[in-house]
């Protein structure tokens, strides 16, 4: 088994990984495809199920199902020429990705959400279809958007449900499938994770490309934070939640110094840090996948925290704690899931907890041990949470969860290195216990907005 550092971290556009990023990406994907047929099509259809069709509106599903079919990608999306483009279509009512003409597209007739029919492979489907000039069916792909930007056809997502727990050898030198491989393979080869994920990554890419790559992945987090700390105003979507990042840390930095600052003052700090992104994200802006949008804010915060707050932290470490914590949340993808749609939020702000918690181990000097076992009490401690966004919108309760789950990361990292590494709990066992928790919630408790605060807090 074998997930990037890149995977787990991508650069991307708000508000949701699987919501905007997945249909965009699949967009794109379809018009690949497309460009391959022999015939000449004319138009276009989009049909969105289960939790895209629930909540679509709310993460701006339709808007990036319309890019991905313009032809935009999330990493390199500019605002402006997006908006040009979405202007332009409900204009024209026309399309025209590169290579592909003109194409009719009408988003009140072509873009349907399907609050009927849910598709079976995955809580988060669509159907992309191209018509001719009668305006008949002549090429369509299903794809699914299955957490962190990841988009599988249905084609793939067979394939991949035959191989996920297969014993199948990997090319990199350290194909651990599980917690326990990964100790194991540390002990034998006495690597700590960082090093044997850093050799993984080498198979694939330099040593330049691989420094460039974390240092850029980390620019992109510390910009949007930065963006988070200094931005005021009313979220966009309806709630009216006002951003609070920026003015909590304004407090936080009139009171530095201060020697009646009482100690739990630093858990505010977590929380501004991680609000800050989350906030960005809420907005639309550029973030990183960590390993989602809706938990974006998590590794991040750890990070600013960890540099900015504790003696003696480097950047020059910066790449053991993306390599560590990318290590960890590969095992949760491979083992369990990253999606709300299909977990819940455990599988999202709990499996960004335990990715920082790890991550924090491994620069504080933990063993692979303590690190597994920071992981583990970060993630134990998400188990059963809900993901229930009022109005669909990835505010409230997500923007001040991420600061919570910073919290607990940085207690688990903490717990952990005062300990020998030993513990009753194998990370295995929680992961394992967050897939069959996940199996075993309610549909409405997965990002439908059918359940929890989503029906319980007014939000008109």
């Amino acid at each position: 088994m074998f997930l990037s550092v890149f995977d787990l971290f991508k650069v991307g556009v708000g508000p949701s990984s699987s919501h905007t990023m997945g249909p965009m990406i699949a967009g794109s994907r379809f018009l690949d495809a497309l460009r391959e047929q022999p015939f000449r099509a004319h138009g276009l259809k989009a049909s969105l199920h289960g939790s895209l069709a629930f909540t679509g509106k709310g993460h701006a599903t339709d808007r990036a199902t319309i890019l991905g079919l313009a032809g935009f990608v999330p990493e390199t999306i500019n605002a402006e020429a997006a908006e040009t483009a979405l202007a332009a279509n409900r204009e024209s009512r026309v399309l025209a990705p590169e290579g592909l003409g003109e194409l009719r597209f009408d988003p009140e007739n072509d873009l349907r959400f399907d609050f009927e029919n849910a598709l079976p492979g995955h809580a988060n489907g669509m159907t992309l279809s191209a018509t001719d000039a009668q305006g008949d069916v002549i090429f369509h792909q299903v794809y699914y958007s299955i957490g962190g930007g990841f988009v599988l056809t249905e084609e793939e997502l067979a394939r991949k449900g035959g191989e996920d727990r297969s014993d199948a050898v990997s090319k990199v030198p350290y194909p651990f499938t599980s917690a326990a491989e990964m100790l194991a393979m540390s002990d034998k080869s006495g690597k700590s994770i960082a090093q044997m994920k850093r050799a993984n990554e080498l198979i694939f890419r330099s040593d330049a490309e691989l420094r460039d790559g974390l240092a850029r992945i980390w620019q992109v987090m510390r910009d949007c934070m930065d963006r988070g700390l200094s931005t005021e105003g009313i979220l966009p979507g309806g709630l009216s939640v006002r951003r609070r990042a920026r003015a909590i840390h304004q407090k936080l930095l009139a009171e530095r110094g201060m020697n009646l600052t009482a100690p739990h003052v630093i858990n505010d700090w977590m929380s501004t840090y991680a609000m800050a992104v989350n906030e960005e994200n809420a907005a639309g802006g550029q973030v990183v996948t960590a390993p989602t949008n809706g938990a974006a804010g998590v590794v991040p915060a750890v990070i600013r925290y960890w540099l900015d707050h504790v003696p003696g932290a480097s950047e020059r470490e910066l790449p053991d704690f993306l390599l560590t914590a990318a290590a960890v949340g590969g095992l949760v993808k491979h083992n369990a899931s990253i999606s709300g749609a299909e977990c819940g939020c455990q599988a999202e702000v709990g499996s960004a907890s335990a990715m920082a918690a790890a991550g924090l181990a491994a620069v504080l000097g933990g063993t692979p041990r303590q690190i597994e076992n920071a992981a583990e009490i970060a993630l134990e401690h998400h188990l059963g949470m809900t993901c229930d966004p009022v109005k669909g919108l990835v505010q409230v309760p997500c923007i001040e969860r991420n600061g919570l789950g910073a919290i607990k990361a940085v207690s688990a990292a903490s717990l952990a290195m005062r300990g020998d590494g030993s513990h009753l709990v194998p990370l295995d066992s929680a992961i394992e216990t967050m897939r069959q928790t996940g199996q075993d919630m309610s549909e409405k408790y997965k990002e439908t907005s059918l359940g929890g605060l989503a029906v319980n807090v007014p939000n008109c």
